[in-house]
């Protein structure tokens, strides 16, 4: 069942977690997703109402808002949560990971698809706004507090504000970077590689005023 499998997936992400009794009464983002997973079902019967005013509970409830509508996958972790805001359109894959704060939102009034699409193991860092009927490719990492409103490939760490792709993610999996803090070393970003350019030019010019320093000197003892 994908509630027993959203219960265990705790285990894998989150070191604090100690055994099931803890994880179901003290954990306010498993207690959203297991709402949701009622209220999904009940959305899918139409009964619209009883859904909205159980989610309208859960949210008092946990902090976290998670529209009936939305779509989600398998093994879907919230951590810490409060804040958390999941659109009616919104489509999250397998194995995806929320931090608090994070909004998936929509750009239109319209009763269009309005909300973002998260692929497999998509993670989301504390903060970060996904806005828009876009698709961010799977093992997408997203840093805290950038705001995305552009589709993103596979594989990819997103961070600023627009959002902006600073490396590419290791394709093998690689290690867990929830918030892409490890991202800066090898980044691509346009406006990074302008600053460091500009580092280096300063310490190339520091150089030479270094070594045309004794030079200078010896000159003037001379034509004392």
């Amino acid at each position: 069942m994908k509630i027993i499998e959203d219960v265990r997936s705790v285990f894998a992400r989150d070191p604090a977690a100690r055994n099931v009794f803890e994880v179901l009464t003290c954990y306010s983002g498993v207690q959203a997703v297991l709402f949701y997973r009622l209220t999904h079902f009940l959305w899918r019967y139409r009964l619209y109402w009883l859904a909205r005013f159980i989610s309208t509970f859960a949210r008092w409830v946990t902090g976290i808002e998670i529209h009936p509508g939305a779509v989600i996958g398998r093994r879907f972790f919230i951590d810490h949560g409060m804040g958390v805001v999941i659109g009616e359109t919104a489509i999250i894959g397998d194995d995806c990971m929320l931090y608090h704060g994070v909004t998936l939102g929509g750009t239109t009034w319209d009763k269009v698809k309005r909300h973002p699409t998260l692929k497999n193991g998509v993670v989301i860092g504390a903060g970060a706004k996904i806005l828009g009927p876009i698709i961010l490719g799977e093992n997408v990492r997203v840093g805290s507090n950038s705001v995305v409103v552009r589709s993103i490939d596979d594989n990819e760490t997103v961070v600023g504000i627009p959002g902006r792709i600073v490396r590419k993610k290791a394709e093998d999996g690689g290690s867990f970077d929830s918030y892409a803090a490890n991202s800066s070393g090898t980044s691509n970003d346009p406006t990074i590689q302008a600053i460091n350019s500009l580092i280096e030019r300063l310490a190339e010019m520091e150089e030479k005023l270094e070594n045309a320093s004794p030079k200078t000197s010896s000159v003037n003892i001379e034509n004392k």
